[in-house]
């Protein structure tokens, strides 16, 4: 029987479940408020109507209060549409959770990009020798980050992974338990997390999705491309942030980090206690069980922190030992259980995954100079005593030939001392949980030499002084840092002692790229421009000098940030930028909506591979041909024009601080870390963090950071009557074609009628007209592009599922901005009535939430 196409399958499995489930949800009773399940969807009709009508959200919300609750109160009215926000918060996560449910049915799980179609293509094309030698070498790596933009407790979480199994098994009176427990259960955190909470959520995903998706995906690349050979390389692993990611956090201490290390150690070693207590059930052969008793009790011992002789090296030689002798004397029984447990201990060692330290660059400075200014004051002659009055080149040169052990008592500055401590533990962590549980450090922001040489002298000073087994990866993510990043690279590969520290670590340089910021700085088209043809210059002046760089993309969520299709991104990529290594971050919902589940996992990380190794096994060169690159580079400048135009515009951040939902994100206690990385008193743009930047355009429906320019760009083209060269962009470029998709998808998501109103405002309607004008010229021209009729035309389950999830939150979006609205007006009144003000921010404040969630990837 053939297969149904996919929008038919996301139809039958997720659009009809959720009637179906939803109208169960909206009958159960969970409060004081009558008939909240009722009017609900009296109110999503209201709104729907009102905004086809062309009404604003304020007479939307007053129409449906007139027509069908007259009588209420005002109190009353706030009250429901509290009770409205609670219920739309959960009718996402049912949604969430039927779409997981249904995640193997509406996806082909042995479809184009998986490894199973990787092996029949290498097969059918004669190239299995190729696909070997590449996996031999390759590796995916998917870095976990505690980035705000998801708020879901714990608790919520557990229901969601419950409630998808009782939809998988058509569990009606679990499904309905489930139901009632999502209505009573507090989604709102009353205090912010700590960066140990965060670890501890994530690391959730780690022992319940990671540890068998990542197990069961090395075991299929074992068994069916290598014919059960072992494999040095691992292929895939995971990096981790949380408690180590000190850029901009300062409740990230040194205690937190050593903290979230010793909690990864005991969750893997649990898990490897639940695998050997399950293959002791069945290894009951003479002489091995009593071996496999041994093993449990001394993993037990580790996991509750006892002393044991139990190494990690001791623990892989026993299981190795007791699989040949079940090969040699028990017609290998369970010798394939064994060698799967075996692949886990490769992948995931003592630490699970490797925790990165992140700082940036202008806090490394501040900690460089204290210490230094403290040595000399203290006698020292580390550092010479004019050491601030060389050059830069100079400065360099006594970083590149430091030597010595620094005395931490010395230091008075609270944070100069933590910066350095936390150098102290990645030590400490090393020793206790091997080299790979900690053995990077991101420079953020990292602009020159100096940056990294700095870091360079302090890890040697501090607590590797006889040899740094730790890689320094820069992060640049200006548009300006971006093109000077080669010429910083070089600058480092021919510093004798850098190039001898990259020798001892492989001659492997990882080098950390920030769509995010790069998005806020330069908009859409000329990050995506910069990142590619940086990548390029840097691939080539790497290979110059015989270093492999490792490019490490630091993604967000929604495409302006990175995310969208991001596997695309990697298929689309040739020659010449380097692929040995596929490095990216994942965050918030994102991490949940990607890989929240087995299957989602599974197929995520399977077409994270694929992209990779597609690029080698592929005779199309993926090049960009030179006029192509022409055309890209007018289209980056000219975009990047009217990105700049429009952030230099006066009213570009008073429109983001008084029309927007800018300034409650640091209210929604959803991340441990401040919004903002400046003390400034006033909104400072360079200050603003990408995921409230971005995010706040998101709630306001307007998704800026994903198209904005893009329209003007394509308009130069159509006006000078060249429109035909960015249509042979778009047919022959991969790269562009996933920009130009991605960026479909931020317009999808794009809704104006929610803020039409604002186009009659007296001082901001005209900035809110340039919006919009370029959304018009925008959507206009990309489907002039594609030759499509409707946005994301290719894509009609990914346009279906956004629809839903647009049409759940529509009296979301209509009472937030009813409540901005009313703070507007009420911040004018004299006297003030702050009770009223602080009851309207809290609406807002709550119907972020829900907004976050819906969108799954935040714009």
């Amino acid at each position: 029987m053939s297969t149904q196409p996919k929008l038919t399958r996301f139809n039958q499995s997720v659009l009809s479940k959720y009637q179906i489930y939803n109208g169960i949800f909206m009958t159960l009773p969970f409060d004081a408020v009558t008939k909240t399940g009722v009017l609900l969807p009296l109110f999503h009709e209201t709104c729907q109507k009102g905004f086809k009508a062309g009404e604003d959200p304020t007479s939307i919300v007053n129409s449906f209060f007139k027509k069908y609750q007259a009588r209420r109160t005002p109190e009353s009215q706030i009250n429901l549409l509290f009770r409205f926000i609670q219920y739309i918060e959960r009718q996402v996560v049912l949604f969430d959770a039927i779409e997981d449910a249904a995640f193997p049915n509406v996806n082909n799980m042995d479809g184009i990009g998986t490894l199973r179609s990787l092996k029949e293509s290498a097969t059918a094309e004669n190239k299995m020798e190729l696909l070997q030698k590449y996996l031999e070498e390759f590796k995916v790596r998917i870095v976990l980050t505690a980035h705000p933009t998801q708020f879901y407790p714990g608790s919520v979480l557990g229901i969601i992974t419950d409630l998808t199994e009782a939809i998988k098994e058509n569990d009606l009176l679990r499904i309905n338990d489930l139901l009632a427990q999502l209505g009573k259960t507090p989604f709102f955190k009353h205090k912010k997390p700590t960066p140990y909470d965060e670890a501890i959520s994530l690391i959730w995903y780690l022992e319940n999705v990671f540890y068998k998706s990542f197990g069961d995906i090395y075991d299929y690349i074992q068994q069916n491309i290598f014919d059960g050979k072992q494999i040095d390389n691992n292929i895939i692993n995971i990096g981790f942030w949380p408690g180590g990611d000190r850029d901009g956090n300062p409740f990230v201490t040194p205690e937190i980090t050593l903290k979230v290390a010793v909690r990864l150690k005991e969750t893997i070693i649990k898990n490897y206690y639940r695998d050997v207590r399950s293959l002791k059930r069945k290894l009951t052969f003479s002489g091995i069980e009593e071996r496999m008793s041994v093993l449990e009790k001394e993993l037990y011992e580790l996991m509750i922190g006892n002393p044991s002789d139990l190494t990690l090296e001791s623990f892989k030689a026993e299981l190795i030992s007791i699989k040949e002798v079940i090969i040699k004397d028990h017609q290998s029984l369970y010798h394939s259980e064994i060698n799967s447990v075996l692949n886990k201990i490769h992948l995931f060692g003592f630490h699970f995954s490797t925790l990165d330290i992140r700082q940036d660059s202008r806090a490394h400075e501040k900690v460089f100079t204290d210490l230094v200014d403290t040595l000399l004051a203290n006698g020292s002659t580390i550092f010479p005593k004019n050491y601030f009055e060389l050059s830069e080149n100079e400065q360099v040169d006594v970083l590149s030939k430091v030597e010595g052990k620094i005395d931490l008592s010395l230091i008075t500055d609270e944070e100069t001392l933590k910066t350095l401590e936390t150098m102290e533990a990645i030590k400490t962590i090393q020793e206790n949980n091997g080299e790979q549980a900690s053995n990077r450090y991101i420079i953020s922001n990292n602009q020159s030499t100096l940056h990294v040489m700095q870091l360079f002298a302090m890890l040697k000073l501090v607590a590797f002084h006889d040899k740094l087994t730790v890689d320094i990866g820069p992060l640049f993510e200006t548009i300006t840092d971006l093109e000077n990043a080669h010429l910083v690279m070089e600058d480092l590969y021919t510093n004798p002692a850098y190039s001898a520290h990259l020798k001892s670590r492989g001659n492997k340089q990882t080098i950390m790229l920030g769509f995010s910021d790069g998005t806020k700085d330069g908009g859409y088209l000329m990050a995506n421009w910069a990142i590619y043809k940086a990548k390029e210059r840097l691939t080539e002046i790497s290979r110059k000098y015989d270093v492999t760089a490792i490019f490490f993309d630091g993604r967000g969520g929604p495409p302006a940030r990175g995310g969208g299709k991001t596997h695309n991104f990697y298929a689309s990529l040739g020659p010449t930028i380097e692929d040995k290594e596929v490095q990216l971050t994942i965050q918030g919902q994102t991490i949940s909506s990607n890989f929240g589940t087995l299957d989602s996992s599974q197929y995520n990380l399977e077409q994270l591979i694929s992209s990779g190794i597609h690029n080698r096994l592929s005779d199309t060169d993926l090049r960009m041909k030179s006029e192509n690159r022409e055309v890209m580079g007018n289209l980056a400048t000219l975009s990047y024009k009217a990105y700049a135009d429009f952030k230099a515009h006066p009213k570009f951040i008073p429109y983001l601080e008084n029309m927007s939902t800018l300034k409650y994100y640091a209210k929604t206690n959803i991340g441990s870390r401040p919004s903002k990385r400046g003390k400034a008193e006033g909104l400072v743009f360079e200050d603003l963090r990408a995921i409230p930047f971005v995010g706040s355009w998101s709630q306001l429906k307007q998704n800026v950071p994903g198209f904005f320019g893009v329209g003007t760009a394509l308009k130069h083209y159509e006006d000078s009557g060249e429109f035909e060269k960015v249509q042979q962009l778009f047919k022959t470029s991969n790269f562009f074609k996933t920009l130009i998709e991605n960026s479909m998808m931020s317009l999808s998501k794009s809704f104006f009628d929610l803020t039409k109103y604002m186009a009659d405002d007296p001082e901001y309607g005209e900035f809110w007209n340039i919006i919009h004008d370029e959304y018009v010229i925008t959507k206009r021209l990309i489907l002039k592009l594609t030759g499509y009729t409707e946005l994301m035309q290719e894509e009609p389950a990914g346009k279906a599922s956004i629809s839903v999830r647009e049409s759940i939150v529509l009296p979301l979006l209509t009472i937030q901005q009813f409540a901005l609205k009313k703070i507007q007006e009420l911040e004018k009144e004299s006297p003030k009535d702050d009770a009223q003000i602080a009851v309207y921010e809290k609406i807002v404040m709550r119907s972020l939430f829900g907004n976050i969630n819906a969108s799954r990837n935040s714009a």
